[in-house]
């Protein structure tokens, strides 16, 4: 049997390329497929392969001084969704241009952690007032995100830098915002630079959307299926899951993203049946 685990671990890296050199061997070791990003502030990746090999990369990952204690999201796949085994040593853990402060136990200043359990009685508590805020690009939003969030328009996760400072944000700088994204690691990044922007009650989904899913599959404040990156592109949390996207043919509600240009963040939204005949081209 073979899945898909996603993590990231926010920490001091003083070594980069030793760290770089021990994944690549423990991976081509497990025959594991897929992404790890590591900078000096942590790392991020997303791996498929045979369930016992992963578990195997869990175990040295706990064994290591400083990647013990990550929390890894398991979901249904293979190391064949990836074309192959990428790792390497970048800049940034998120790529913003932006960083916050990261210590031992993680983002200094960043939002407050809640569970999913913990946003619903947040939800509960303080009803209309909260409001579900989208750490990711739009295109990914565009076939699943949370009922009533806001949805920023960008493209890129480094465009939040200046979209924050627009002014139809204010209203909402006052108000619980609970900032969610795919595993929870750019809601790290985003949230400590809402809050240094001005933001007063900053919270982020603990998990991200992953661990929320996994939660309450289709039966909580989630709507839609979540954006993936790699060649499953669309991951439904039950069987109840809907499309809430329209194809840009037909019109019909779809979750189909087709790729006419080789560029991720221009995707279109095309049901099976208008992508069998043609391809927008923009």
């Amino acid at each position: 049997m073979e899945k898909i685990i996603l993590y990231y671990k926010f920490v001091p890296i003083p070594d980069t390329e030793s760290v770089l050199f021990w994944q690549k061997a423990l991976c081509e070791k497990l025959g594991l497929k897929g992404r790890i990003l590591i900078s000096g502030k942590g790392l991020n990746g997303t791996l498929g392969g045979d369930i016992k090999a992963l578990k195997a990369y869990k175990k040295a990952m706990n064994e290591h001084s400083l990647f013990g204690e990550i929390e890894y999201k398991w979901s249904d796949g293979s190391a064949d969704d990836f074309p192959k085994l990428s790792i390497k040593v970048r800049s940034e853990t998120v790529t913003l241009g932006w960083e916050p402060n990261v210590g031992q136990n993680g983002v200094i200043g960043g939002g407050k952690h809640l569970k999913p359990s913990q946003v619903h009685k947040l939800v509960q508590d303080r009803g209309d007032d909260v409001v579900f805020f989208d750490g990711r690009n739009k295109y990914e939003a565009s076939i699943g995100k949370f009922k009533n969030a806001v949805v920023p328009d960008v493209n890129t996760f480094k465009e939040y830098m200046t979209e924050l400072d627009k002014p139809e944000y204010d209203e909402i700088k006052k108000k619980p915002v609970v900032t969610y994204c795919t595993g929870g690691i750019r809601c790290e990044t985003l949230s400590a630079l809402m809050i240094e922007k001005g933001f007063e009650e900053v919270y982020q989904m603990d998990g991200g959307i992953v661990k929320y899913g996994e939660a309450y599959k289709d039966e909580g404040y989630w709507e839609g299926k979540l954006f993936v990156f790699d060649k499953r592109m669309k991951l439904g949390f039950s069987g109840d899951s809907k499309d809430i996207a329209m194809c840009e043919k037909c019109g019909k509600k779809t979750s189909n993203q087709i790729n006419s240009t080789n560029i991720r963040r221009r995707l279109h939204i095309v049901c099976e049946a208008c992508a069998l005949t043609s391809l927008i081209r923009k």
